[in-house]
């Protein structure tokens, strides 16, 4: 394509735009639970409401290989649209927390016609390179998924609703440009058929199984870690009373700058090895979780936010790289479908860490209970220690 240069921009511009969506309720929790009378412990709840739906959408997407029997173009801009809909919906003062719950599912839902389907547009116009074009892919995810923070955070006079609807807002901007601007790439390879034995033939091939196990282990902290973030500020916070933080900008500031670690982890395995890169990460990342405790111990606020932006860095800078692995490991005429059905176990994970996080609240010290997000990383870098030789 004589413009393919210009693709891969469009690309990211609407995967930020869409991926907006995710954490939306994330970033007017706090006037969520004002407004409508929530419990606490509700961030948990709505973020895990949000997971199983992208579990659903990707599960029936992946079986019904739906990204690779129609134009992943279309297929984004219809779940963009029903996505900031049904985000749009809290914003109705009649809701409770069990309608709130299925707004965020539905929500969740459609997001799985957005990230996976995104990745495997980026998959079918670059094959030379891709780690580095599903970096810039997936730090527009990252930063998408903070920018709720950003736009609450800003200044406190923005009304929440006005939040949620530039929000959905946004996500619409970005499926129409993805739908005009970004025809079917040069190498995709259409299926002629609905084959539901492609769900299953994915995971056989070795290297393919063990980049998926990788990216489970990494996906096990990584959607915890993002979701607690607010709360393990605000921890800090009550343990060291002089310690004020702006927690919305904060929070973005810690889940942004994600973004930047995936552009350079992406450029950085062109040179060390996709496989080498993502390990580095996720043993990076397992330090993290395991030293927290001491972090929270420490005086200096100062260090406690550099590490928190430290752990925000290297939590997701192998999420490229190990997309990356599965994307160039799984046939061509099933690699849509082989990227969505990682996507769904792999946030399958997420709720249970979210979850166990959730009761481990309760019951210990708050200071102590991120430690146990090291277990994925720890697997993962078993699973990847164990597998057969790969870039």
């Amino acid at each position: 394509m004589k413009n393919k240069k210009y693709i891969l921009p469009i690309i990211v511009l609407s995967q930020f735009c869409c991926t907006s969506l995710w954490f939306a309720g994330n970033g007017v929790m706090n006037d969520l639970i004002i407004h409508y009378q929530l419990s606490s412990n509700a961030l948990g709840h709505l973020t895990t409401a949000v997971q199983f739906g992208f579990i659903l959408g990707s599960l029936l997407l992946a079986i019904l290989t739906i990204a690779d029997r129609y134009s992943p173009s279309n297929v984004f801009l219809s779940c963009a649209l029903l996505g900031s809909l049904f985000n749009l919906g809290i914003i109705w003062d009649g809701n409770n927390l069990a309608s709130i719950l299925i707004l965020r599912f539905m929500t969740g839902f459609f997001l799985a016609g957005i990230y996976p389907i995104g990745m495997k547009i980026a998959a079918d116009y670059y094959e030379e390179g891709l780690g580095k074009s599903l970096g810039l892919l997936v730090g527009a995810l990252v930063v998408g998924t903070a920018f709720p923070h950003l736009t609450k955070g800003i200044t406190n006079t923005i009304p929440w609703k006005f939040v949620l609807t530039f929000i959905s807002s946004l996500a619409v901007c970005g499926g129409l440009l993805m739908l005009l601007l970004v025809p079917d790439g040069p190498y995709r390879k259409k299926g002629s058929k609905l084959m539901l034995s492609s769900f299953f033939k994915v995971f056989k091939n070795p290297l393919l199984r063990s980049a998926s196990f990788g990216y489970f282990g990494h996906m096990w902290e990584l959607y915890a870690f993002w979701a607690f973030v607010p709360i393990i500020l605000q921890t800090y916070s009550i343990k060291h009373p002089s310690a004020i933080f702006n927690i919305p900008l904060l929070s973005f500031l810690i889940v942004a700058i994600g973004g930047l670690a995936c552009v350079f982890s992406g450029y950085l395995s062109q040179k060390t090895g996709t496989k080498k890169t993502a390990s580095m990460a996720l043993l990076l990342s397992c330090i993290c979780c395991l030293i927290s405790p001491l972090m929270f111990m420490n005086e200096s606020k100062d260090l406690f936010v550099a590490f928190l932006l430290c752990w925000g860095i290297v939590v997701v800078a192998d999420s490229p790289l190990f997309s990356t692995l599965v994307a160039q490991n799984a046939k061509p005429e099933i690699k849509g479908t082989a990227l969505t059905i990682v996507n769904c176990i792999g946030f399958l994970i997420t709720i249970i860490s979210i979850q166990l996080l959730n009761i481990l609240q309760n019951y210990t010290n708050l200071i102590y209970i991120y430690t146990s997000l090291a277990i994925g990383p720890i697997l993962g870098l078993l699973a990847l220690a164990s597998s057969p030789k790969n870039r």
